[in-house]
């Protein structure tokens, strides 16, 4: 039997938080997706930090049984999807691909997916992560409403 090749998806901090803070949506289809184990996660050291440091903003809003609920629903996320995680860029390379993105915060992102090479870059950061972005690093980047519009055409 031929083992299918699981999609590998490279999750920005936005559709991650999105995903996990939703009720529904497609931020929480594509993280459903990969908790399934449908297509694999791929998450940088860098967007984990990211987000963990958001939820514990967010959860300091919220009273403590809603805290403790998105607290534990990341944690649940990151079970049951057994990312793949990509270490923090080299500090020096950090510094060479300045002018890589837009965004000083967003190139140990978009570096960290160049050195993971997954199936596609999932963001709502259209601003940063543009198509002259992605065609300079050979990404396939898109919002999961784009991702998902591709993967529907795929499948009929």
């Amino acid at each position: 039997m031929i083992k299918p090749v699981k999609l590998r998806l490279f999750l920005d901090s936005n559709v991650l938080l999105g995903g996990i803070v939703s009720e529904w949506g497609l931020d929480k289809a594509v993280l459903s997706l990969c908790a399934a184990k449908i297509a694999r996660l791929v998450l940088a050291q860098a967007v984990r930090d990211e987000i963990e440091e958001n939820l514990l903003i967010h959860a300091q809003r919220l009273p403590a049984p809603e805290a403790d609920k998105l607290i534990e629903n990341y944690r649940r996320v990151i079970d049951l999807t057994s990312p793949e995680i990509v270490p923090y860029p080299h500090s020096t390379v950090l510094r060479n691909a300045r002018n890589m993105i837009r965004h000083e915060a967003d190139v140990p992102v978009l570096l960290s997916a160049i050195a993971a090479q997954p199936d596609w870059l999932l963001s709502h950061n259209t601003k940063h992560f543009t198509p002259a972005v992605a065609e300079r690093t050979g990404l396939r980047i898109a919002t999961p409403m784009q991702f998902f519009r591709t993967l529907s055409t795929l499948l009929h």
